[in-house]
């Protein structure tokens, strides 16, 4: 008797616990995001504020939401073109990163003298913010583009070096003896071994190097470019446009979270699955 009551019950306890997961997925972020609108409108009606409503926000921009394919030449163009300029040099800095970053993470694990040479530029260069490179980039270059372009590499190629060193270190010693009882030759322990091994952690590196890509290119573009999220805000900020700005910034926030979820998708189908 005690059997046969047991199965009907765990196959309606199923679609039951299916549904409240979903349910909880979907209600808590609502309940974050409403939290927030209902803060944001109670400080707009402030006296001592000119910060404009989520309803005014969107009355204001209306227009900029509903089109934003429009290109009408120079300055003048809907956020798809302002969002593909950042993502264009977001992509330049971020491969350059990458391709630059990685070699030298497995340099500096492999040989001593390299780690020792690099390791202390790596700790005096990594603290200084992305703003503080601006001047220098455009003294190089004397032009925005490749200013911003570098900009956005010299913040993105930290984390990638020393998440790649990290991994190389966090190889089990078991996979060194391994390979060193099957006499592989140093370009087939680094391909059967070093990488799949390292995979994990260079991706958590590419990771954290997209977003910081996403963050240095709106500083970058608020001061060199001429098109992009970032000059959209310093020219919105120049015409006291709030509503504009509030805009750009919820933009950038979608934006940014797409590029980590993409990463992070791409590190789930590559790394290996424990």
């Amino acid at each position: 008797m005690v059997i046969r009551s047991k199965r009907p019950l765990a196959q309606n306890q199923k679609p039951k616990q299916l549904f409240w997961g979903i349910l909880q997925q979907i209600f808590a972020p609502l309940c974050g995001i409403t939290s927030i609108l209902i803060l944001w409108y109670l400080i707009s009606l402030t006296p001592d504020t000119s910060l404009p409503s989520p309803v005014a926000v969107i009355s204001n921009t209306w227009e900029l939401i509903i089109n934003p394919f429009f290109n009408k030449g120079g300055l003048n163009k809907g956020f798809f073109w302002l969002i593909l300029a950042s993502l264009k040099r977001v992509m330049f800095g971020y491969l350059i990163a990458v391709v630059i970053g990685i070699p030298i993470g497995f340099l500096i694990s492999l040989n001593k003298f390299l780690r020792q040479a690099i390791d202390p530029v790596i700790q005096i260069l990594r603290p200084v913010a992305p703003l503080a490179w601006l001047p220098l980039a455009q003294a190089i270059f004397l032009k925005p583009n490749p200013s911003a372009i570098f900009v956005i590499t010299i913040t993105a190629i930290w984390p990638i070096i020393l998440n790649t060193a990290l991994g190389v270190q966090m190889i089990p010693k078991d996979y060194t003896n391994v390979s060193k009882i099957l006499g592989l030759s140093f370009f087939e322990n680094f391909y059967k071994v070093l990488i799949p091994a390292t995979l994990p952690y260079i991706f958590t590196g590419l990771r954290i190097a997209i977003g910081l890509s996403w963050l240095a290119v709106v500083a970058a573009e608020m001061l060199l470019a001429d098109d992009g999220l970032g000059f959209f805000i310093v020219d919105a900020y120049n015409n006291s446009n709030i509503s504009e700005i509030i805009l750009a910034i919820i933009y950038l926030g979608v934006v940014g979270l797409v590029l980590d979820k993409i990463m992070a998708y791409i590190a789930f189908k590559v790394t290996p699955q424990e």
